[in-house]
């Protein structure tokens, strides 16, 4: 099976974090991308194992991810 991991890298923090859009509450983080990559498959397992484990059904991708940037206007919100 595959899933669509998506990646944040917070450069303050020197880390990368890993979620998985299709399976809510599936997270991890790494110090690289292949770390990262590394622990998000172990929790993509564990995540899928629990849901076997409550006879639940395995969800699958629902679709392509369409992935896009929006731009705000920084002048709508009060600076603090």
């Amino acid at each position: 099976m595959r899933y669509t991991v998506l990646i944040y890298e917070d450069a303050g923090e020197k880390l990368f974090g890993a979620v998985v859009p299709e399976l809510p509450g599936c997270v991890s983080q790494g110090e690289t991308l292949d770390e990262a990559l590394a622990n998000i498959r172990q929790a993509i397992e564990g995540h899928l194992a629990a849901v076997a484990e409550h006879c639940e059904d395995i969800p699958a991708e629902s679709g392509l991810p369409i992935i896009a940037t929006v731009e705000v206007q920084p002048t709508m919100f009060a600076v603090r």
